[in-house]
């Protein structure tokens, strides 16, 4: 390799959402553009995250500077403590993204060893022969950044994610000068999220979801529960705004929700008004009129505050006959079921649950449509163009969208997998050869749970531990199991031998069962998790070997 050649790398997100990473190198010198992680299909069992997989970091670690984030979403940062465990490089972001990450690498033991640089927006870092701005966008998420990569061959434009909203609920705009000045001296690459591209016009401005959520506030006679993205920094302000004119105390439920929102209200990004806030176990005991309950739990996860709640499984929020129940976020595809089945939940105990499409809307998103990505397209005028965020339709879509560009200087639009990488010389750009990609699944979310292939994974948990089948029949009328579950074992433990653990663990499982509401009896999401959580407590505690536990529900 010589010191004239740039090469681009996708890790990760491209031919897919989630799990984003792009490396560059020039010379001997690497620099890494996020660390995103994604959820597993439904198929991974026993799989909580999946990360990329960052062996051609690790093949080549003399070589790798830096990680550069562009802004605080799972999808971008999640993986950032499984790298760092492999790779302890400097990592720079503003300060939101990187107080995000300091959350997660101490969950992972991680922050004290690690070397974290605070970037503001607009600001600038040399790295070997890497010049880096960080150019301020308008996305869901507060503090997100476009990236101008100078190198010796010329500017890279990485978009991050983004969107270009003209009104922005704290008044800081997308920095469309900086990026329309790039243009002007010449852009040599473009990388830019494809995420909306198949949707046409513009994006709706946050500031759209106001008048919505005002309907909310009048219309709700008694308690509002309102629950979003916890990210949504400025939908939780407008929240709190509103809360305030209303005469209404605010609850923050969720883990991730109370997290994020002390975070961003000691950087300053969120303004609380002294005296607003309710603790959550003053919820119930508050007069219902006076209270917003601002939760977690969107997508209808099983045991997240909204779907506990909807069961009447949580400690300190009951929903009750009369309440008012918001789903301020999208329903995100392949979630459709736990989502109705939440809604479904919250109807039956009474409350009016507004959610969906609708006009004064209440969820707009985070991307940018397609004549914001024109936009973008119009003002940088790359030489060469690289659509990223995307699965390979909406890869396409946007390098059909750059055409037009032949005009103005656009030599050519790659389309890329993860793994392919582009040669940029004195010559031009042309494919590279492919570097070593691929998942990594993550089990029980621990850095010492990596499993690097799922054929190998189950075979060899298959062949250790085997699996605990089990099974119980609930009636469809009465709701409850009116037999003992049956359990079913391969390769575990000789239940023969052992009468008593299975005796035992039958009960185990009843007990779970029988300490359940009705509802949670017909969430089979809900109702497999926990027995899947207890039996496996159990067994660990009896056996110290970890089954896997597949739990199967017959509605009788």
């Amino acid at each position: 390799m010589t010191d004239s050649k740039l090469q681009v790398i996708p890790l990760g997100g491209l031919g897919e959402f989630g799990m984003n990473s792009m490396a560059l190198r020039y010379g001997d010198d690497i620099i890494v553009i996020d660390a995103g992680m994604t959820f597993p299909d439904a198929e991974l069992l026993g799989i909580d995250i999946v990360t990329p997989d960052f062996a051609y970091l690790e093949q080549n670690r003399e070589h790798v500077r830096a990680l550069i984030l562009t802004h605080g979403h799972e999808d971008h940062i999640g993986a950032v403590p499984f790298l760092l465990s492999t790779l302890n490089i400097p990592v720079y972001g503003t300060p939101f993204t990187l107080a995000l990450v300091e959350r997660r690498l101490e969950e992972h033991e991680l922050l004290r060893d690690a070397k974290l640089n605070r970037v503001k927006r607009g600001g600038k870092i040399v790295i070997g022969p890497f010049s880096i701005e960080f150019i301020h966008v308008t996305h869901s998420i507060v503090d997100s950044v476009a990236l101008a990569i100078t190198t010796p061959l010329g500017v890279i434009i990485h978009t991050g994610d983004f969107k270009v909203d003209p009104t922005p609920t704290d008044n800081a705009l997308f920095d469309l000068h900086t990026l329309a000045d790039y243009g002007k001296r010449g852009v040599l690459l473009l990388l830019s999220d494809s995420t909306n591209v198949d949707r046409p016009g513009y994006t709706e401005s946050e500031r759209a979801v106001r008048p919505r959520l005002e309907e909310m506030f009048v219309k709700a006679e008694r308690r509002l529960i309102i629950s979003c993205f916890s990210s949504s920094i400025h939908r939780l302000q407008q929240i709190i705004d509103l809360a305030q004119e209303y005469s209404r105390k605010v609850a923050f439920l969720g883990r991730s929700m109370t997290s994020t929102t002390e975070i961003a209200h000691d950087l300053g990004f969120l303004h609380i008004p002294d005296g607003i806030l309710l603790r959550p176990q003053d919820i119930m005991l508050a007069p219902p009129d006076k209270v917003v309950v601002v939760a977690s739990g969107t997508q209808g996860e099983p045991m997240s505050t909204m779907s506990r709640a909807a069961v009447d499984n949580h400690k300190n929020l009951s929903i009750e006959r009369g309440d008012l129940v918001v789903l301020s976020a999208r329903i995100i595809p392949g979630n459709e079921k736990a989502i109705y089945r939440m809604i479904n939940h919250v109807s039956r105990r009474g409350a009016d649950m507004v959610y969906g499409s609708m006009n004064p809307p209440i969820h707009v998103s985070g991307h940018g449509s397609a004549e914001e990505l024109k936009l973008v397209l119009n003002l940088v005028r790359p030489r060469y163009f690289v659509p990223i965020h995307g699965e390979y339709r909406q890869l396409s879509k946007h390098a059909s969208m750059a055409s037009h560009l032949r005009d103005f200087g656009l030599e050519e639009t790659f389309i890329l997998d993860n793994g392919d990488s582009i040669e940029i010389d004195s010559r031009g750009a042309r494919r590279g050869d492919r570097v070593p990609v691929g998942r990594v699944c993550i089990d029980s979310g621990s850095l010492d749970d990596i499993v690097e292939d799922m054929v190998i994974r189950d075979r060899r948990h298959l062949s250790e531990d085997g699996f605990v089948l089990p099974i119980v029949t609930i009636s469809k009328h009465t709701k409850k199991s009116e037999n003992l579950p049956e359990i079913v074992s391969r390769g575990f433990v000789s239940f023969d031998d052992n009468a008593d653990l299975l005796q035992n663990a039958r009960q185990v499982v009843q007990r779970t069962v029988d300490s359940s509401s009705d509802e949670e009896r017909t969430d089979w999401g809900v109702m497999q998790e926990k027995i899947r959580a207890d039996l496996k407590r159990f067994l660990i505690k009896q056996t110290a070997r970890r089954p896997l536990i597949v739990p199967v529900i017959l509605e009788v």
